[in-house]
């Protein structure tokens, strides 16, 4: 895990023409997604399309990464930020000292690392996307690390947060972030978020990264 400093990050939403400012506490932010060498230890399991222990795990709903999120905080005596048992009430305890996803404001704010551009360096040099990726995910950590150290924030696969979308237009859908191996260079930028739903959205370029509070 990554100590992230404190700030303010703007964020925008094109589609209601929105712009609006967040203070940033520090945090910690993992410095890889999640490795299905990590989940298959902590859930038994390995849904992933490419198999590879340091790839990022994917086909993994919001709920089972949050659930990651639990049973790894379960076992090292930390209480968890998720509640999770009923289908679609699932609540976000922010305070609590248990791993998480970031908040959408917090992977931005992250993944800029102090830049103002929408990627932090060439798209070469730090992300697998549609043009390099041959068709698959790669292992974390083989592209270059922002300003921050934290590797794979663009390409690779694309990363859950914890905030709902949009309630009143979407209902229960979260937000992630941050492009795939699948994706244009276009969709691979800072300032990009997609959403769906928890529970029954999981497909081969979207998994996750965890945060934990101070």
């Amino acid at each position: 895990m990554v100590e992230i400093p404190g700030g303010i990050v703007e964020l925008r939403d094109d589609r209601i023409k929105h712009v609006w400012s967040v203070t940033i506490e520090p945090f910690l932010m993992a410095k890889y997604p999640v490795t299905q060498e990590l989940y298959f230890e902590i859930i038994q399991q390995n849904p992933s399309s490419f198999t590879g222990d340091n790839n990022p795990v994917e086909n993994v709903s919001w709920k089972e990464a949050a659930h990651f999120c639990n049973v790894l905080s379960q076992k090292e005596g930390l209480n968890p930020c998720y509640s999770l048992e009923e289908q679609d009430v699932m609540s976000f305890d922010e305070k609590a000292n248990g791993y998480r996803l970031p908040t959408d404001a917090e992977w931005q704010y992250t993944c800029k690392a102090g830049t103002t551009e929408v990627r932090y360096g060439d798209i070469n040099t730090i992300s697998w996307y549609k043009d390099n990726s041959e068709g698959s995910t790669h292992p974390v950590g083989t592209k270059e690390p922002n300003a921050w150290g934290l590797y794979d924030m663009l390409g690779n696969v694309w990363e859950w947060c914890s905030d709902i979308y949009d309630e009143t237009v979407y209902g229960s859908y979260r937000i992630f972030r941050g492009g795939g191996w699948y994706d244009e260079a276009r969709s691979c930028m800072a300032t990009n978020r997609r959403r769906s739903h928890p529970t029954s959205f999981k497909i081969d370029d979207l998994g996750f990264r965890l945060a934990k509070n101070i």
